[in-house]
């Protein structure tokens, strides 16, 4: 008995998926993913690099205003929102891996101009450009992984937000170094370290391969014919499709987590509680860290898009149970209420684990594979738009009332994550059944 017991105990161990070092060796995809991971390391690092430093050089340098620079940011904020469909639109006529070169020589172009450029006139849209290279830039990096990683894309996220939050956090190192200084020279040579990871981005993208056919983002089947390798594919429109928009205007509330996160617990700690301030770091601590461990193993555990549709419904419960505990941090004194902090940003990071992996999943799945470049495009619209109106909510709705508003939008949020669940299962039930998907899918 023991010994079988050892054999099943052996049998289970190689059957564990291998480690983060290993899969990122040897990511789906071979060659061009473990490429393309490198590139989205080092893009990523540049922009921790210049998040942790805009807000300050457009303050201290430019000499903007609150008032300006919110403009500046808020036109930014739309101008992102357009990239997501654009990149998807254009993904579906020309080659993924040239759009995506494109987009990183345009953010390279725009980042530059702003060693020069200091009228808020001209700011504007040099920004607004740079923000909509930036969410082309992400989508574009979706619809090639969807093309090299194929039924294996949810490992890949799983190794792509890692190296996205390790890249953001040595950024962010880097970029504690030139604020220390603070000079204009300092804020200068940290623009062109983010230009410059631009530029290396390019560079590495271009070493990719790319598959016969404009616009595909699959590989061609085995057998395919030959006229159909070079053919521009024609598909329905994501813009008719009220399915697939009802799923991308529910994944709008499934993305609060990054804003929870990000701009919620902090304000929520410096203006309703007792902890100290010096706590807020350990929030980024805490989600960069648990990302990067854990990241792969709950992409293991959400395979296929029936399991990612369940994911949306523990998204919904961890994101609820994150604001009752921030409800819950303004009773008590500063120990309580850095202990109550600490674990919501836990949940929270818990909550920004399950959607990277259920959106991701069920964006590619829900979309009808011979229009996926353009449908995907609109489904990156969710995230750019929880990025502009998620903080405008947290602040001008939810924190104003105080203790009861996080109560009220935990509740929000879990009661749309069932109807997103229902939702989302209805239509892969529907493209089960049906061989080819309807412009206008009511499901």
């Amino acid at each position: 008995m023991r010994r079988g017991g050892e054999i099943r105990k052996e049998r289970r161990r190689g059957e564990r998926e291998p480690g983060l070092l290993a899969q990122l060796r040897r990511p789906p995809g071979g060659r061009d993913a473990r490429i393309m991971l490198l590139a989205q390391l080092l893009d990523r690092a540049g922009t921790g690099v210049w998040a942790a430093a805009c807000v300050l050089y457009f303050t201290f340098v430019v000499g903007l205003d609150a008032g300006r620079l919110g403009i500046l940011l808020g036109a930014a904020g739309v101008a992102g929102i357009a990239g997501s469909p654009l990149a998807g639109h254009l993904a579906d006529r020309f080659p993924v891996r040239s759009l995506l070169i494109g987009a990183h020589l345009l953010r390279l172009v725009t980042l530059c101009l702003l060693l020069v450029v200091t009228d808020f006139a001209l700011l504007l849209p040099v920004v607004a450009l740079t923000h909509l290279g930036d969410r082309a830039a992400k989508t574009l990096e979706m619809l090639f992984a969807t093309r090299v990683a194929g039924e294996r894309r949810a490992t890949y996220q799983a190794l792509s937000r890692s190296s996205a939050n390790a890249g953001y956090a040595l950024g962010a190192g880097l970029a504690a170094i030139g604020l220390a200084v603070g000079t204009r020279g300092a804020y200068h040579v940290l623009i062109l370290a983010n230009a410059l990871s631009f530029l290396v981005a390019a560079a590495l993208v271009w070493r990719t391969r790319e598959p016969s056919g404009r616009g595909l983002v699959t590989a061609p089947a085995a057998g395919a014919a030959p006229e159909a390798l070079g053919a521009v594919p024609v598909g329905p429109s994501p813009w008719r499709d009220r399915g697939y928009l009802r799923f991308v205007l529910l994944d709008i509330p499934m993305n609060l987590d990054d804003s929870i996160l990000a701009i919620g617990i902090p304000l929520w700690l410096v203006g309703h509680t007792t902890a100290p301030h010096e706590l807020i770091p350990a929030f980024l601590v805490v989600n960069t860290v648990l990302v990067v461990v854990l990241q792969l193993r709950v992409s293991a555990k959400v395979q296929g898009p029936r399991r990612a549709a369940g994911a949306v419904a523990l998204y919904g419960l961890t994101t609820l149970l994150c604001c009752v505990l921030l409800a819950a941090s303004t009773g008590g004194g500063a120990w309580t209420a850095s202990a109550a902090l600490l674990a919501a940003a836990v949940l929270a990071t818990a909550a920004e684990l399950m959607r990277s992996v259920s959106s991701w999943e069920l964006a590619v799945s829900l979309a009808p594979r011979e229009a996926r470049a353009s449908y995907l495009g609109v489904a990156g619209m969710a995230q750019s738009v929880q990025k502009s109106a998620g903080p405008l909510l947290l602040t001008g709705a939810v924190m104003t009332a105080g203790p009861a508003g996080w109560l009220v939008l935990g509740a929000a949020v879990a009661g749309l994550s069932l109807v997103q669940r229902r939702a989302a299962v209805r239509r892969l039930d529907l493209l089960a059944g049906t061989p080819a998907p309807a412009p206008a899918a009511a499901a």
